[in-house]
C-alpha cells in the first residue's frame, strides 16, 4: 500500500512546524496567495477571499464526477470550501465561491469530515478550492491523522498559487490538481481581476511538479501521487490552449497528464459578457485536443 508522506511529517513533528509557518502567512499580514491582501485574518479581517480565521465548508461527500484516477469505484472524497481567492466571473460553483454558501468549521469538525469520507471508502480526500484555507486544512490534518486518516490528499485549485505557500505543502499533498485557465493575462484581468495569472500559474505548476512529479497510478488505476492539470476550453480560444499545452510540455514535463475539458457553459456572470456567453463548439474542443497531442502530452481521455 502506498502510504501518504504526511504520516511521516506528523510522526517527525514537521507537520506542526508547517502549521505554525502557515499561520504566519495569514497574520499579521496575509500573503497566502498572490493577491497579497495584507489583512490580519486572525484579527477577524478579511481580504479578497472574505475568509477570516476559520475555513467555511459548503459540502463534503463522495464525488463520482471527477477524473477516473481519482474516482475509482468508491468516489473521490471531496470537501468543497466556500469562497475563493481567484473568483472567476464564470465559475461553475458560483454560489459557493462568490456567495459564501457554507458553514464555518473548527479544525476538529473538518477532521471529522475527512474521517467520514474515509469510512465511506473514498480513495482520497479531495480539497476543492483550498488556497485561502491552507493553514486551517493543516490544523485539521493533525486530529484526522490521529483518528486514522491515511489516504492521499488532493489539492484541487485554480492555479493562482503562491510558491511560498506551496512549499509548506511539500510532503503533505500527494496529488496536485490545478487548472491552467488562461495564457493571455488580458482575459484574466477581464474575468478574474488579476493581471499576473499566467506568471503565477506557471511558477506554481513548476513547484507542484518539483514536489510530486508526473502522475502515477497503482495497479487498480487509482492516482497515488503526481500532477494532473485541468484545462477548460473556452469560447474563441480565450484560454489560449495551444500556448498552455506547449508550456506544459516544454517547461513542466512532456509526460504531464492533462484533462482537456469541454464542459464550459455560461455560469455565474458569464451570461452578461458577449465573449463567454455561449458553450464551446465541437471544433473548438477538437482544436484544443489536437494542441495537446501535438505538444506530446498525456491526455487523460483521448
Amino acid at each position: 500500500m502506498n502510504r501518504p508522506s504526511y504520516l511521516f511529517l506528523y510522526r517527525e513533528g514537521i507537520l506542526q512546524e508547517r502549521i505554525e509557518q502557515a499561520m504566519a502567512l495569514i497574520s499579521p499580514s496575509c500573503r497566502l496567495c498572490p493577491r497579497n491582501c495584507g489583512v490580519d485574518r486572525l484579527a477577524g479581517k478579511a481580504g479578497i477571499c472574505r475568509t477570516g480565521d476559520q475555513a467555511v465548508v459548503a459540502s463534503y461527500s463522495p464525488h463520482f464526477g471527477e477524473e477516473a484516477p481519482l474516482v475509482g469505484t468508491c468516489g473521490s472524497g471531496t470537501v468543497f470550501f466556500s469562497s475563493c481567492s481567484l473568483l472567476c466571473s464564470f465559475c461553475q460553483n458560483y454560489e459557493i465561491s462568490h456567495c459564501l454558501a457554507g458553514k464555518a468549521v473548527e479544525p476538529g469538525e473538518l477532521a471529522a469530515m475527512m474521517i467520514a469520507l474515509k469510512k465511506m471508502k473514498c480513495h482520497n480526500i479531495n480539497l476543492v478550492t483550498p488556497t485561502h484555507v491552507v493553514p486551517q486544512i493543516l490544523q485539521a490534518l493533525v486530529p484526522a491523522i490521529e483518528q486514522g486518516l491515511d489516504i492521499p490528499l488532493v489539492y484541487n485549485c485554480g492555479g493562482y498559487e503562491s510558491v511560498e505557500t506551496l512549499k509548506l505543502l511539500e510532503g503533505i499533498v500527494d496529488i496536485y490538481l490545478p487548472d491552467f485557465k488562461f495564457w493571455d493575462n488580458a482575459w484574466a484581468r477581464r474575468f478574474c481581476h488579476v493581471s499576473d495569472y499566467r506568471e503565477q500559474a506557471a511558477k506554481a505548476l513548476k513547484e507542484m511538479h518539483r514536489q510530486v512529479g508526473d502522475l502515477r497510478c497503482d495497479e487498480a488505476g487509482l492516482a497515488v501521487r503526481g500532477l494532473l492539470v485541468r484545462h477548460l476550453v473556452m469560447p474563441d480560444d480565450i484560454a489560449g490552449s495551444r500556448d498552455v499545452m506547449n508550456f506544459l510540455s516544454r517547461e513542466i514535463s512532456p509526460s504531464t497528464c492533462v484533462n482537456v475539458m469541454g464542459q464550459y457553459r455560461p455560469c455565474g456572470l458569464a451570461h452578461r459578457d458577449e465573449r463567454i456567453n455561449r458553450r464551446i463548439t465541437a471544433a473548438e474542443l477538437a482544436d484544443a485536443v489536437k494542441a495537446a497531442l501535438s505538444a506530446g502530452l498525456c491526455l487523460l481521455d483521448e
